[in-house]
């Protein structure tokens, strides 16, 4: 169905931004470099992803930044924001 598929992009494009952002971050972010690795990793999208993207990132930006710094996978990330089916 076209909403499940839907779904599989997003959460595929999700993960695939989050796995970007946590290399960038490196291996024990703090705030800064996780905030940064945020804008970084939105702007390699090209802009018109690159803007939901940044809609996304601001709108689950705390949320993002404390399951970096706890280890958490993109996968689960992407999970615990609904974006991806458990």
């Amino acid at each position: 169905d076209g909403v499940g598929q839907g779904r599989g992009i997003k959460c595929s494009l999700c993960t695939k931004v989050l796995k970007k952002i946590q290399s960038l971050a490196g291996d024990n972010p703090d705030e800064l470099a996780v905030a940064a690795a945020l804008q970084k990793g939105c702007r390699m999208l090209g802009r018109v992803l690159g803007k939901v993207c940044q809609r996304l990132m601001n709108k689950y930006r705390d949320q993002i930044k404390e399951e970096l710094q706890n280890g958490d996978t993109p996968r689960d990330i992407c999970t615990a924001m609904g974006i991806c089916r458990s």
